[in-house]
């Protein structure tokens, strides 16, 4: 299945590049942020029968083959309440955000990576505490506090996905090349891999300018906001933004592949030997490479990072225009908190994606070896949510903006990230973090 042709997909809508989570930015989703967007038809509904009322439930348009029918059918199964699932075709985070401005909306909804906080403050969403009762524990604690405004959780996630590093194994024991720790080492690999038309390195076909932002912070010992203070324009992620324009006028990254970054056709079809990627993608390396690949996070960056991985969820959140908001929450509670045969095969059975539920990794069987349980073990030891709940559409804009001019036209780092603090304070501010 194609994954990327032009139109951004789910994937690309959870990047974690600045944390936009609006269509043609991004990382979800994440930032990135979950499964593709497709061409499975829009607009369509089903739902269950029984019960009083009816309740209407947005999704946005999948890509992965079943999805739609596993979605309605797990509606069907909702006996109190008929439950309309309506599958929303092309730029669903800006029709759904201008959906709850109005009487038409739906009741319940997903968003990546949870609500916007304007959504929060505007009092557009519910809170959604009381549904996760003794289960809250079991979800990933970062994400919920992605979701969570003065105590309150707004969001259920649905499931989780994670970008990450690619690399082919064969390619890197030819060249003598070491899996990359540091963000030095990787800079070396780069180097050392490219060789006629193999290029070392793939961050996408902008240089990673869309998907840098939050591993270059995160691997460098920083944040997008630190105590609710912006922790990011410094000599430590200026050093290193710089180091990728160097790395982009290097000829050592792989630029105008056939497909994105968000797709693994570039290090399939052997044009690179490692890529920058997502979790989504194991099923098609492993049927396309077998055991000739491996996966890292993003190197860490100076003597005080570590490495990281960015994790992204959709996540279920009730409209406060909601016929009745109490049924909506119950539904909500019922399909991502109590029914957890239903949230493994979500999370298995179209695509491949880590459970949002602690308890629920360890049975899914596709993690449970190899490469991919490597992987979901980055969740725990490197994972960081895509962008914190107060990094607002404007401070991801100036963000994403500032990252592109100096990986792709080498602006000036220093003063380039000092105008985004000056973007992000303005809106703390107007938010009142």
């Amino acid at each position: 299945m194609k994954r990327y042709s032009g139109t951004p997909s789910r994937r690309q809508l959870l990047a974690a590049g600045g944390g936009i989570l609006v269509s043609g930015a991004l990382a979800a989703c994440g930032g990135n942020t979950g499964r593709s967007s497709g061409s499975s038809g829009g607009g369509t509904s089903g739902g269950s029968g029984g019960g009083g009322g009816a309740i209407s439930q947005w999704y946005h348009q999948y890509g992965e083959q079943g999805t739609e029918q596993a979605v309605k059918r797990y509606a069907a199964a909702y006996k109190k309440a008929k439950v309309n699932v309506q599958w929303i075709p092309g730029n669903y985070d800006q029709k759904s955000a201008a959906a709850l401005l109005t009487t038409s909306g739906p009741d319940v909804f997903e968003y990546g990576n949870g609500p916007t906080i304007d959504m929060i403050t505007g009092k557009q969403v519910v809170d959604l505490t009381d549904v996760f009762g003794d289960a809250k524990d079991d979800f990933t604690p970062s994400l919920l506090e992605h979701m969570t405004w003065k105590g309150k959780i707004y969001g259920v996630p649905q499931v989780v996905d994670m970008q990450l590093f690619v690399y082919r194994k064969s390619m890197l024991k030819k060249a003598g090349v070491k899996p990359p720790e540091t963000l030095d080492d990787l800079v070396a690999a780069a180097a050392k891999l490219t060789t006629g038309k193999v290029k070392g390195l793939f961050l996408g076909n902008d240089g990673g300018a869309g998907i840098l932002a939050g591993p270059v912070l995160w691997s460098s010992g920083h944040d997008y906001l630190k105590d609710g203070k912006p922790d990011f324009a410094n000599a430590d992620v200026a050093g290193a933004l710089s180091k990728f324009h160097d790395l982009f006028t290097s000829g050592h990254l792989l630029l105008g592949a056939p497909t994105d970054w968000s797709d693994p056709g570039a290090i399939t079809s052997g044009l690179t030997a490692i890529q920058w990627t997502g979790l989504w993608n194991f099923p098609m390396l492993k049927d396309k490479l077998g055991d000739d690949f491996g996966v890292l996070p993003f190197p860490a960056i100076g003597s005080s990072g570590k490495p990281s991985v960015p994790v992204g969820a959709y996540a279920s959140c009730v409209s406060a225009k909601a016929k009745d908001v109490e049924a909506a929450k119950a539904f909500v509670k019922w399909l991502w908190v109590d029914q957890t045969a239903d949230q493994l095969d979500f999370a298995q059975s179209y695509g491949f994606h880590v459970p949002s539920r602690t308890s629920l990794i360890g049975k899914a069987t596709k993690l449970q070896s190899g490469e991919a349980k490597t992987a979901a073990g980055y969740l725990k030891t490197y994972g960081h949510p895509q962008t914190p709940l107060l990094w607002s559409p404007k401070s991801a804009t100036a963000m994403t903006d500032a990252v592109d001019k100096i990986v792709r036209s080498g602006a000036n780092a220093t003063s380039s990230l000092a105008a985004v603090e000056k973007t992000v304070t303005a809106e703390l501010k107007r938010i009142g973090g």
